[in-house]
């Protein structure tokens, strides 16, 4: 007998799957491939895994990617001036001492506390270190809209029902 990989002429030959395909290969040669009884599960055709195998990850590669679905972002608080006047308070100092404390301007920390001033990431940490408090959470991002059990836009998101 004839081994289909090296062409070496053998008393026996084995039956191996090398790389979804099956070939009568010597005993040196059929370390480079699986068993072919042992690679064909339930009886289905190697060529038709392989198929299927190579279809799967063709679809795996062809589906779009949110890069930003399961991600996640630190955002400030909806009430955070109401949050720093309470601890603020809490602690018994006012305007002035607490912005002192701080070395910041008192208007700009009562610009904070009206909510009318999106505090920076700097004067954030200032402010939760001096007061303890969590001015931050974190929020998930990647939330999808649409309507539907789909969660697909349809026509119908986009025509109003009278």
């Amino acid at each position: 007998m004839i081994c289909e990989m090296c062409g070496k002429d053998v008393p026996q030959t084995r039956a191996v799957i090398v790389e979804g395909t099956k070939l009568n290969v010597c005993p040196g040669c059929a370390r480079f491939g699986e068993d072919y009884r042992s690679s064909s599960s339930g009886g289905a055709p190697v060529s038709q895994s392989v198929i299927e195998q190579r279809l799967d990850r063709r679809e795996r590669r062809m589906k779009s990617k949110d890069i930003y679905a399961g991600t996640t972002s630190v955002e400030l608080i909806d009430d955070y001036g109401g949050a720093i006047r309470k601890a603020r308070e809490a602690k018994g100092m006012d305007l002035e001492q607490f912005s002192a404390s701080i070395l910041e301007k008192k208007g700009i920390i009562a610009k904070v506390e009206a909510n009318n001033l999106v505090p920076d990431d700097k004067l954030i940490k200032k402010i939760e270190k001096a007061l303890d408090i969590k001015l931050t959470e974190a929020v998930q991002s990647g939330t999808t809209v649409g309507g539907g059990s789909s969660g697909k836009m349809t026509l119908g998101n986009f025509i109003r029902k009278e």
